[in-house]
Protein backbone atom coordinates (compact mmCIF):
# COMPACT_ATOMS: atom_id res chain seq x y z
CA UNK A 1 0.00 0.00 0.00
CA UNK A 2 1.20 3.17 -1.15
CA UNK A 3 1.01 6.00 2.00
CA UNK A 4 2.89 8.92 0.06
CA UNK A 5 0.33 11.89 -0.48
CA UNK A 6 1.21 13.28 -4.06
CA UNK A 7 0.17 16.69 -5.40
CA UNK A 8 -2.71 15.23 -7.45
CA UNK A 9 -4.22 14.44 -3.64
CA UNK A 10 -3.93 17.90 -2.25
CA UNK A 11 -6.07 21.12 -2.68
CA UNK A 12 -5.03 24.57 -1.96
CA UNK A 13 -7.26 26.55 0.13
CA UNK A 14 -6.02 30.05 0.85
CA UNK A 15 -2.50 28.69 1.11
CA UNK A 16 -3.43 25.57 3.15
CA UNK A 17 -2.78 22.77 1.61
CA UNK A 18 -5.64 19.88 2.46
CA UNK A 19 -4.91 15.97 1.74
CA UNK A 20 -8.15 15.05 -0.60
CA UNK A 21 -8.39 11.61 1.35
CA UNK A 22 -11.29 9.29 2.80
CA UNK A 23 -11.66 8.52 5.76
CA UNK A 24 -10.92 4.75 5.31
CA UNK A 25 -7.74 6.18 3.43
CA UNK A 26 -6.63 8.13 6.13
CA UNK A 27 -7.08 5.29 8.56
CA UNK A 28 -4.57 3.09 6.56
CA UNK A 29 -1.81 6.13 6.65
CA UNK A 30 -2.01 6.61 9.95
CA UNK A 31 -2.13 2.96 11.15
CA UNK A 32 0.40 2.39 9.01
CA UNK A 33 2.29 5.87 10.01
CA UNK A 34 2.81 4.67 13.53
CA UNK A 35 4.39 1.26 12.56
CA UNK A 36 6.99 2.93 10.25
CA UNK A 37 9.44 4.63 13.06
CA UNK A 38 9.55 7.84 11.99
CA UNK A 39 6.93 11.09 13.41
CA UNK A 40 4.51 12.06 11.58
CA UNK A 41 2.10 15.04 12.33
CA UNK A 42 -1.74 15.29 11.45
CA UNK A 43 -3.35 18.40 11.65
CA UNK A 44 -6.93 19.04 11.63
CA UNK A 45 -8.08 22.38 9.99
CA UNK A 46 -11.28 24.36 9.53
CA UNK A 47 -11.75 27.87 8.39
CA UNK A 48 -11.03 29.56 11.76
CA UNK A 49 -7.52 27.54 11.34
CA UNK A 50 -7.32 28.73 7.55
CA UNK A 51 -8.22 32.06 8.89
CA UNK A 52 -4.82 32.15 11.29
CA UNK A 53 -2.62 30.88 8.63
CA UNK A 54 -3.72 34.41 6.96
CA UNK A 55 -2.09 36.35 9.68
CA UNK A 56 0.71 33.77 10.90
CA UNK A 57 2.86 32.84 8.00
CA UNK A 58 4.90 30.87 10.17
CA UNK A 59 1.83 28.50 11.31
CA UNK A 60 0.93 28.52 7.64
CA UNK A 61 4.75 27.03 7.15
CA UNK A 62 3.97 24.30 9.87
CA UNK A 63 0.63 23.49 8.54
CA UNK A 64 1.47 22.57 4.76
CA UNK A 65 4.83 20.44 6.57
CA UNK A 66 1.99 18.64 7.93
CA UNK A 67 2.51 14.76 6.88
CA UNK A 68 -1.60 14.80 6.68
CA UNK A 69 -4.22 17.81 6.87
CA UNK A 70 -7.58 17.05 6.91
CA UNK A 71 -10.91 19.44 6.13
CA UNK A 72 -12.54 19.54 10.05
CA UNK A 73 -14.87 21.77 8.66
CA UNK A 74 -17.92 22.42 5.84
CA UNK A 75 -16.51 25.54 5.13
CA UNK A 76 -13.17 23.77 3.76
CA UNK A 77 -15.04 21.19 2.26
CA UNK A 78 -17.19 24.41 0.17
CA UNK A 79 -13.72 26.05 -0.65
CA UNK A 80 -12.12 23.02 -2.18
CA UNK A 81 -15.13 22.42 -4.23
CA UNK A 82 -15.54 25.49 -5.23
CA UNK A 83 -11.68 25.73 -6.32
CA UNK A 84 -12.55 22.27 -8.51
CA UNK A 85 -10.31 20.12 -6.38
CA UNK A 86 -13.41 18.65 -3.85
CA UNK A 87 -12.20 16.63 -0.82
CA UNK A 88 -14.13 13.34 -0.53
CA UNK A 89 -15.71 13.78 2.49
CA UNK A 90 -14.90 15.99 5.85
CA UNK A 91 -12.75 14.73 8.47
CA UNK A 92 -13.26 15.81 12.11
CA UNK A 93 -10.71 15.40 14.40
CA UNK A 94 -12.97 13.49 17.10
CA UNK A 95 -13.95 11.26 14.33
CA UNK A 96 -10.92 10.54 12.68
CA UNK A 97 -9.24 9.46 16.18
CA UNK A 98 -11.96 6.90 17.22
CA UNK A 99 -12.24 5.40 13.84
CA UNK A 100 -8.52 4.63 13.74
CA UNK A 101 -8.98 3.45 17.10
CA UNK A 102 -12.00 1.30 16.06
CA UNK A 103 -9.96 -0.11 13.55
CA UNK A 104 -6.93 -1.39 15.50
CA UNK A 105 -8.81 -2.81 18.06
CA UNK A 106 -10.97 -4.91 15.19
CA UNK A 107 -7.27 -6.13 13.41
CA UNK A 108 -5.72 -6.48 17.03
CA UNK A 109 -2.76 -4.29 16.23
CA UNK A 110 -1.05 -3.00 19.06
CA UNK A 111 -2.11 0.69 19.84
CA UNK A 112 -0.29 3.23 22.65
CA UNK A 113 -2.01 6.19 22.85
CA UNK A 114 -1.33 9.00 25.21
CA UNK A 115 -3.13 12.01 25.79
CA UNK A 116 -1.95 15.64 26.50
CA UNK A 117 -4.78 17.98 27.41
CA UNK A 118 -7.94 19.05 29.42
CA UNK A 119 -8.62 19.46 32.75
CA UNK A 120 -7.69 16.18 35.06
CA UNK A 121 -11.65 15.26 35.36
CA UNK A 122 -11.77 15.39 32.06
CA UNK A 123 -9.24 13.55 31.46
CA UNK A 124 -9.36 11.00 33.57
CA UNK A 125 -13.61 10.55 32.44
CA UNK A 126 -12.09 10.26 28.47
CA UNK A 127 -9.44 7.51 29.74
CA UNK A 128 -12.24 5.44 31.43
CA UNK A 129 -14.72 5.93 28.57
CA UNK A 130 -11.69 4.70 26.16
CA UNK A 131 -10.44 1.67 27.84
CA UNK A 132 -13.87 0.64 28.08
CA UNK A 133 -14.38 1.03 24.47
CA UNK A 134 -11.30 -0.40 23.39
CA UNK A 135 -9.71 -2.36 26.02
CA UNK A 136 -7.11 -4.20 23.67
CA UNK A 137 -5.83 -1.07 23.51
CA UNK A 138 -3.29 0.85 25.86
CA UNK A 139 -4.02 4.13 27.38
CA UNK A 140 -1.91 7.04 29.78
CA UNK A 141 -2.67 10.93 29.77
CA UNK A 142 -1.66 13.76 31.61
CA UNK A 143 -3.99 16.96 31.62
CA UNK A 144 -3.29 20.16 29.86
CA UNK A 145 -2.54 22.30 32.79
CA UNK A 146 1.23 22.90 32.76
CA UNK A 147 4.15 25.38 32.74
CA UNK A 148 7.29 25.69 30.72
CA UNK A 149 9.15 24.45 33.75
CA UNK A 150 7.10 21.46 33.60
CA UNK A 151 7.41 20.80 30.17
CA UNK A 152 10.56 18.41 30.77
CA UNK A 153 8.84 16.25 33.24
CA UNK A 154 5.77 16.12 30.58
CA UNK A 155 7.77 15.46 28.01
CA UNK A 156 9.63 12.67 29.82
CA UNK A 157 5.87 11.37 30.75
CA UNK A 158 5.14 10.85 27.09
CA UNK A 159 8.41 9.13 26.68
CA UNK A 160 8.76 6.69 29.15
CA UNK A 161 5.28 5.58 28.21
CA UNK A 162 5.99 5.34 24.20
CA UNK A 163 3.59 6.14 22.46
CA UNK A 164 2.34 5.32 18.83
CA UNK A 165 -0.43 7.93 18.76
CA UNK A 166 0.69 11.32 20.49
CA UNK A 167 -2.86 13.43 21.23
CA UNK A 168 -2.63 16.72 21.89
CA UNK A 169 -5.70 18.54 23.38
CA UNK A 170 -4.71 22.53 23.50
CA UNK A 171 -6.95 24.34 20.90
CA UNK A 172 -5.54 25.50 17.82
CA UNK A 173 -3.09 26.68 16.95
CA UNK A 174 -1.08 26.15 20.29
CA UNK A 175 -1.39 22.37 20.17
CA UNK A 176 0.15 22.39 16.36
CA UNK A 177 3.08 24.97 17.60
CA UNK A 178 3.47 22.51 20.19
CA UNK A 179 3.37 19.45 18.98
CA UNK A 180 6.43 20.78 16.01
CA UNK A 181 8.57 22.13 19.28
CA UNK A 182 8.61 18.95 20.94
CA UNK A 183 7.79 16.05 18.65
CA UNK A 184 11.69 15.76 18.06
CA UNK A 185 12.44 14.58 21.43
CA UNK A 186 10.12 11.75 21.52
CA UNK A 187 10.39 8.53 19.95
CA UNK A 188 8.99 7.85 16.59
CA UNK A 189 5.07 8.28 16.63
CA UNK A 190 1.67 10.00 15.09
CA UNK A 191 1.12 12.90 16.61
CA UNK A 192 -2.73 14.97 16.02
CA UNK A 193 -3.89 17.66 17.04
CA UNK A 194 -7.46 16.86 18.82
CA UNK A 195 -8.87 20.23 20.19
CA UNK A 196 -11.76 19.80 22.43
CA UNK A 197 -11.92 15.89 21.66
CA UNK A 198 -10.95 14.91 25.13
CA UNK A 199 -13.83 16.90 26.92
CA UNK A 200 -16.32 15.62 24.29
CA UNK A 201 -15.25 11.51 24.53
CA UNK A 202 -15.58 11.99 28.43
CA UNK A 203 -19.03 13.31 28.57
CA UNK A 204 -17.76 16.73 30.06
CA UNK A 205 -18.54 18.75 27.27
CA UNK A 206 -21.42 17.47 24.95
CA UNK A 207 -21.01 17.52 21.07
CA UNK A 208 -23.48 19.30 18.58
CA UNK A 209 -26.84 16.47 18.50
CA UNK A 210 -26.98 14.45 15.05
CA UNK A 211 -29.27 16.46 13.36
CA UNK A 212 -26.67 19.27 13.36
CA UNK A 213 -23.93 16.89 12.97
CA UNK A 214 -25.77 15.97 9.61
CA UNK A 215 -27.06 19.37 8.35
CA UNK A 216 -22.82 20.45 8.75
CA UNK A 217 -23.51 23.40 10.79
CA UNK A 218 -21.77 22.50 14.10
CA UNK A 219 -20.66 25.93 14.39
CA UNK A 220 -24.41 27.08 14.97
CA UNK A 221 -24.79 24.84 17.85
CA UNK A 222 -21.62 25.63 19.77
CA UNK A 223 -22.51 29.34 19.52
CA UNK A 224 -25.77 28.92 20.73
CA UNK A 225 -24.52 27.07 23.81
CA UNK A 226 -21.48 28.91 23.88
CA UNK A 227 -22.31 32.64 23.16
CA UNK A 228 -18.77 33.90 24.37
CA UNK A 229 -17.87 32.37 21.22
CA UNK A 230 -19.39 34.93 18.88
CA UNK A 231 -15.87 36.82 17.69
CA UNK A 232 -14.31 33.50 16.81
CA UNK A 233 -17.32 32.83 14.77
CA UNK A 234 -16.44 36.02 13.12
CA UNK A 235 -13.73 34.10 11.12
CA UNK A 236 -16.96 32.17 8.57
CA UNK A 237 -18.14 35.06 7.16
CA UNK A 238 -14.21 35.98 6.35
CA UNK A 239 -12.90 32.78 5.16
CA UNK A 240 -16.09 32.70 2.74
CA UNK A 241 -15.32 36.13 1.47
CA UNK A 242 -11.43 35.59 0.70
CA UNK A 243 -12.47 32.26 -1.31
CA UNK A 244 -14.98 34.08 -2.97
CA UNK A 245 -12.89 37.29 -4.26
CA UNK A 246 -9.87 34.56 -4.88
CA UNK A 247 -12.37 32.93 -7.48
CA UNK A 248 -13.20 35.99 -8.98
CA UNK A 249 -9.36 37.00 -9.06
CA UNK A 250 -8.49 33.84 -10.88
CA UNK A 251 -11.48 33.98 -13.50
CA UNK A 252 -10.66 37.09 -14.05
CA UNK A 253 -7.06 36.74 -14.66
CA UNK A 254 -7.79 33.32 -16.78
CA UNK A 255 -10.04 36.36 -19.07
CA UNK A 256 -7.11 38.52 -19.60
Amino acid sequence: MSTQLLAKDRVDVLGVRFHRVTMNEAIEKILYWVTDKNHHMIVTAGPEFVMQCQVNPKLCQLVNSADLVTADGIGVVWAAARNGRPVPERLTGVELVLAVLAEAQQRRQELRVFLLGATEVSLQACMKQLRGDFPELTFAGRNGYFNEAQLDEVLAEVQAFQPDLFLVGMGQPRQEMFIQTVLGRLSPCVAVGIGGSIDVWGGTVPRAPRIFQRMNVEWLYRLVSQPSRWRRQLALPRFAMQVMRQKTAGIEGQSD
